[in-house]
């Protein structure tokens, strides 16, 4: 690498690691805790990806997305999912309009919510499939169709989504293949002793909320360029590729525990996004480089929405997460051991 390539690399570095820091400290005037998560919405944000979030009532999963919108100088929209809401409600519809010069009468297309910057889906699995289908072209292509004409989203263009896992009554669970273009799912878990006691100080008295605007839609765009840019070894690429292609219990090379465990396995998005997602993560750690590392501590938010385990480990209380957790821990992160293992000498060469 030249010297000007290796200060230009580290100017990217450097320029990541600003943002990511004045966000971070933004969030912390309101958010106490979830470290971890606003890390995983932050490499997200930066992989141009979007994000679902599961967790019980209470946990600041929408207070967390609309601070992040606060921190960035888009558009922002709230769509609250709830059992009636209809396709054209979050895409938009034409509607039948008299042109005052003309007098004819015209179609003219009312934009709905989705054309905003960033999108908070909140309780994404309380509206009918057929309103959750509506978000399939516009996380995938940036557009949505309205009758015959395609309308192109603005850009940059986020979806993060809440969900509720104990409320059963009166949801639909996402499908499969809405699920798989969320590059994450993101467990947000119960606040700890000390955290908890913050939050109840934190939260009863009187607070200043106040949040500066750190990034604009052009800076994001040009983080999300740089992130792309970062080189990854065919080592990297050949251990997420193992990750991901074990999980296919029918694929010479899959271990036992996966064909005893999982009744589906992960898509090409997986190894996609955990490239990506390792490519950020590196990016915030102020490295130019991918690691095994960042790929196996990606591994859970990129996969546990992707494979499905079966009734028999279901009836054992194994968890997607246990089958990842396993999987990561009897995968080699070293060169040698990974391509010489006859186990993975099959999955490379299926």
């Amino acid at each position: 690498m030249s010297e000007d390539a290796a200060l230009n690399s580290q100017e990217s570095v450097d320029k990541l690691n600003q943002a990511y820091r004045a966000i971070r400290e933004q969030m912390s005037r309101v958010i106490v805790g979830q470290d971890e998560v606003i890390d995983e919405l932050l490499i997200a944000l930066f992989s141009r990806g979007h994000c679902l979030l599961e967790g019980v009532p209470g946990l600041a999963k929408t207070l967390m997305i609309s601070t992040l919108s606060r921190c960035l100088s888009m558009t922002f929209a709230r769509i609250q999912f709830t059992p009636d809401l209809m396709p054209a409600d979050i895409t938009g519809t034409d509607v039948l309009q008299t042109n005052r010069e003309t007098g004819e009468r015209e179609f003219r297309f009312i934009q709905g919510p989705l054309f905003h910057n960033v999108v908070l889906a909140d309780e994404i699995n309380r509206t009918p499939p057929k309103t959750q289908a509506a978000l399939l072209e516009a996380m995938q292509e940036r557009q949505v169709t309205v009758g015959q004409t395609r309308h192109l989203l603005s850009d940059p263009f986020f979806v993060l989504a809440t969900q509720n896992p104990i409320e059963q009554e009166g949801t639909y669970q996402l499908p499969e293949a809405q699920q798989d273009r969320f590059m994450f799912k993101v467990f947000v878990k119960y606040p700890s002793f000390a955290e908890e006691k913050q939050i109840a100080t934190q939260t009863t008295s009187i607070q200043s909320d106040e949040i500066e605007p750190v990034l604009n839609g052009q800076e994001i765009l040009e983080l999300q360029r740089i992130v792309r840019q970062v080189p990854v070894t065919d080592h990297v690429v050949n251990y997420a590729l193992a990750l991901v292609r074990q999980t296919r219990f029918q694929e010479d090379g899959a271990p036992e525990f996966i064909k005893d465990t999982l009744s589906w396995g992960a898509g090409p998005r997986a190894v996609q996004y955990l490239l990506l997602g390792g490519k950020a993560r590196a990016l915030l750690n102020g490295r130019t480089y991918v690691s095994t590392e960042d790929i196996a501590e990606l591994a859970a938010p990129v996969l546990r929405h992707r494979i499905v385990t079966n009734f028999s480990a279901e009836s054992e209380g194994i968890t997607a997460d246990h089958v990842i957790e396993r999987l990561v821990r009897e995968t080699p992160s070293k060169e040698g051991e990974l391509t010489q293992d006859p186990r993975f000498k099959k999955i490379f060469a299926a």
